[in-house]
Formats: C-alpha cells, sequence, structure tokens
C-alpha cells in the first residue's frame, strides 16, 4: 500500500512500530503530564510541521496552552531517507513574538534528530526557555528531548501518515 511516509517503489519495514489514533491520544496526554509534572509551564508550544502538528495541537489542548506556533521543516523523503540536512520551509514562524517565552518544540518523533536540534536552536534563541518533547526519540538521536512517549529503534507508522494523499473523485 502506499503512504505519505515510503517514497514511490518503497517497502515499509515489517518490524515496525504502528501508533493508532486511539492509543496517540492517551500518548499525547502522557506527555503533557510529564510536562507538568516537571514543573516547566510554556507560554508557547511550537509544532514542527508536519508530522508534528497532530502531537504539538494535542498537547498544546492537553496543556491549557493558547498559544500555537509552527515551523515547516523538511527533512525526510522516504524511509530512512532523507536530504543532505533539514530545511526550513516557508511560512517562518515569527520569531520575534517568542522573545522572553517559555517555549515548547513539538515533534513526532527524534529519529537523526537534526530537524528538533535545529527547531531548539532556532527558538532558543528568541526564547527564554526552549524544551522539547516527541512521541518518540530513537537512540542515534543527536538530540535527547526533554519529554518522550517512548523510546524505540524502529521505523514508525503514525496514524497521520499511514494513508495516502487523497485523490479526487470521478464524477
Amino acid at each position: 500500500m502506499t503512504t505519505t511516509e515510503a517514497a514511490p517503489g518503497q517497502e515499509l519495514p515489517a518490524d515496525r512500530e504502528v501508533l493508532e489514533w486511539e492509543t496517540f491520544g492517551s500518548a499525547a496526554r502522557e506527555i503533557a503530564q510529564a510536562v507538568v509534572d516537571s514543573g516547566f509551564v510554556p507560554d508557547v508550544v511550537v509544532a514542527v510541521a508536519r508530522g508534528g502538528l497532530p502531537p504539538g495541537g494535542a498537547i498544546a489542548y492537553a496543556l491549557g496552552t493558547k498559544s500555537v506556533g509552527t515551523l515547516n521543516v523538511e527533512f525526510y523523503t522516504g524511509v530512512d531517507e532523507r536530504l543532505e540536512e533539514p530545511a526550513l520551509l516557508p511560512p517562518l514562524l515569527d520569531t520575534d513574538a517568542l522573545s522572553g517565552l517559555r517555549a515548547l518544540v513539538v515533534d513526532d518523533v527524534a529519529d537523526t534528530g537534526e530537524t528538533l536540534a535545529l527547531v531548539q536552536k532556532l527558538v532558543s534563541r528568541h526564547c527564554a526557555e526552549a524544551r522539547t518533547a516527541v512521541l518518540y526519540a530513537k537512540p542515534r538521536s543527536i538530540i535527547d528531548p526533554d519529554y518522550v512517549w517512548k523510546r524505540t529503534d524502529r521505523w514508525i507508522t503514525f496514524p497521520w501518515s499511514a494513508l495516502p494523499p487523497v485523490q479526487a473523485t470521478q464524477p
């Protein structure tokens, strides 16, 4: 089956994590609880688009944080295939608006960690404090996120990328 996570002609690994929507909801709340229990109170949640949009929104709701921003980053092009380095895509976040705030940077996974590290570095230059949260972290990640729901070394299928993009229906 074609998905948005595999490049054309690629097969998904048989041994992989599969996150279902129901489990995702519980995972987001568990991360939010860990944030609260740590005493960190974010003024803004910054979701890394696209994979970090669902967890970023869910965690922001669970925390009661109404201020949510996004940063668009392109890195992965297929299963374990990526660009040489992550690239920011427009539109860009108004980083001046982050001045003096505490930010929680949220993504779906810290695989190599390069995307999360790039966004945290950018946000940290403008915030009073920036922490990171992910659903999954892999052992090879160059960054150890502050909040992690689960650690794995397997490929992960997320519910938002498990199916192919919708197509126009024929009349």
